[in-house]
């Protein structure tokens, strides 16, 4: 009786048709188009012409009432895939896994473990050392899950060239020590949070990290749950090692750096530039669940979308609640005038800022702006401005939270290459002016009335005259929220959908998915063509990283395809080719 129950059922099923499977066929393909540079808009509008062919397409739903209806009210819920999950379905098929999958993850248990990996460690002052470190601390606050942040351990040699005042480290317990210490003195409460790890060489060149060996095996497979990944793309171009989508239940990359504007500065820069966009666009495919970029002067990235996840220092957040009250009580506590903040590089903003200032001398007679930075361009950005004969005051950098810094009114920053400012950020949270330009990597900042946009050389004269003679208004309460890393915490949760998988019990990665994929892939119906894509792409990269030619002849650093014996002294790891044991026949 249930047997022939089961074949009427399976009759009321309409077979799907050739348009049908063409339309499925070219919704799956979205990551190869992604690769090739083809709109999605182009594959959508394909999809929907051959859907529409068929007038009785997506009628039959052999789903429960209820489930149905959860399904259609869902907003990622998709027709075509609903069609085919129930053709599928009706025939009882089952899929068992695909040439990529691999199928022992993490366990979920009640408290879970986040794994927060960057590029970079304090005592440098970075984007990716401090900001990471400050999600940690904040996500680790709530104590409903593990959080362990994984950061690069330097040998000496190269912590001499990276670290400021000649600051060096005999251990990795010492720099704990100092970084713990550095970040308890500007949060105001016990942090608690694991800080482990990674091998890291230093690129001259290019003045960044990269990691060495296999980040992933430093996280041990019983803690393998969630992970952060600052930098996806810098973390994993030349990664040569285990998967982080095949470690890790959810994964989500948060994009810090505008790569694609750097190199194009460079020498041979539109050509290296279309390779590191591409290589970019392929890690960020097959790496990771979810990606979260800072600004819109980021990459567009597979799985991407907008979003500010940082805040600022919450003493500079005091700060600024200090100088409205001393306004409040007749103090005069803005008597400086303008400045500006940054490493003395050209690419930070210290071009434009020549430029204007250069090409409107005499509209800005009587203007003057000290200047704080160090770095490898200081000789020539002085000697420019020099020549010039512009009226700035070049002093040595230092801290934002600076005692001597409070007393200035306007932070000017021209710079287009930044993704988020975070000078920028810090000067609001003072209650500063800021005179920014019109670019994508200010959006979030506009809607702050301290801050002062400006689209051409001549309205940024305007800014400046318009900041120079009035004064800031203090901020609300909510602009103070939103400045806050409580408020960059809580928008990180949502947008990474991490706060669903924290309280989810199944499926971590297919949260990042839409309802019906999240189905298909629960009840193992269907191969998915993008997992057998992104598998592709990661099994490809696997490849080409694990030759110290090919790594070489693209830029990696040498002998980054392992850690180095000091690593293993310093680290105390089993010695590269004891970890790594190669046999032949």
């Amino acid at each position: 009786m249930h047997f022939l129950i089961y074949i009427d059922l399976v009759q009321e099923v309409p077979p799907l048709d050739l348009n049908e499977l063409l339309a499925y066929f070219l919704k799956q393909s979205g990551p190869l188009f992604d690769q090739l540079g083809i709109k999605r808009d182009v594959c959508d509008k394909l999809v929907e012409s051959l859907c529409s062919k068929r007038k009785d397409h997506f009628a039959y739903d052999p789903l429960s009432t209820s489930e149905s209806s959860s399904f259609r009210n869902d907003n990622t819920c998709d027709e075509l895939d609903l069609r085919i999950a129930s053709v599928l379905q009706s025939t009882g098929h089952h899929y068992e896994g695909g040439f990529w999958d691999d199928g022992q993850k993490y366990d979920v248990a009640d408290k879970r473990h986040v794994a927060i990996v960057t590029t970079a460690s304090l005592p440098w002052m970075t984007g990716t050392a401090v900001n990471p470190l400050f999600r940690a601390a904040y996500l680790a606050k709530s104590s409903k899950q593990y959080v362990t942040l994984m950061v690069p351990w330097l040998c000496k040699s190269d912590q001499e060239l990276v670290y400021p005042n000649n600051m060096t480290f005999s251990s990795p317990e010492d720099q704990e020590t100092y970084i713990r210490n550095w970040l308890e003195e500007r949060v105001g409460f016990k942090t608690d949070f694991r800080i482990s790890f990674y091998p890291g060489k230093f690129q001259k060149e290019r003045r960044s990290i990269i990691p060495a060996g296999d980040t992933s095996q430093f996280i041990p497979s019983k803690e393998a749950d969630i992970a952060i990944l600052e930098e996806p793309e810098h973390l994993n171009w030349y990664h040569h090692g285990k998967r982080w989508t095949d470690k890790f239940n959810h994964v989500v990359g948060v994009v810090h750096t505008n790569y694609l504007e750097y190199i194009k500065r460079e020498k041979n820069g539109a050509i290296q530039a279309f390779f590191v966009k591409h290589i970019n666009n392929l890690v960020a495919r097959a790496y990771c669940h979810k990606v979260l970029r800072l600004s819109g002067a980021t990459q567009d990235l597979a799985r991407s979308m907008i979003c500010n996840v940082h805040g600022v220092n919450p003493k500079f957040l005091e700060v600024g609640e200090r100088i409205a009250a001393e306004r409040e009580s007749g103090e005069q506590s803005m008597s400086k005038g303008a400045y500006f903040l940054g490493k003395m590089v050209w690419a930070k903003g210290y071009r434009e800022l020549i430029d204007l200032l250069a090409k409107h001398k005499t509209d800005l007679d009587g203007f003057k702006l000290d200047v704080y930075g160090n770095g490898e361009d200081s000789v020539e950005v002085q000697s420019a401005a020099k020549k010039l004969d512009l009226n700035l005051n070049f002093h040595k950098g230092r801290d934002h939270a600076d005692d001597s810094l409070h007393g200035y009114k306007v932070f000017v920053n021209p710079s287009i290459s930044d993704v988020l400012c975070t000078a920028t950020a810090e000067a609001l949270a003072m209650g500063k002016f800021v005179v920014c330009a019109d670019h994508p990597s200010n959006d979030f900042f506009r809607s702050f009335p301290n801050c002062l946009v400006y689209t051409t050389s001549e309205d940024f004269v305007a800014k400046v005259k318009e900041a120079m003679t009035r004064d800031p208004q203090p901020l609300t309460p909510e602009q103070r929220y939103n400045l806050s890393w409580e408020a960059a915490t809580q928008r990180f949760m949502e947008h990474s959908e991490l706060d669903k998988v924290l309280s989810s019990n199944g499926d971590c990665a297919s949260t990042s998915g839409n309802s019906v994929d999240r189905r298909m892939k629960k009840s193992a119906s269907l191969p998915n063509m993008s997992d057998i894509v992104d598998g592709g792409l990661a099994f490809a990269h696997y490849c080409f990283t694990g030759s110290e030619l090919l790594r070489l002849s693209t830029g990696a650093v040498p002998g980054t395809l392992n850690y180095n014996k000091q690593h293993s002294v310093d680290m105390h790891l089993l010695p590269p080719q004891v970890q790594n044991p190669v046999y032949g026949w």
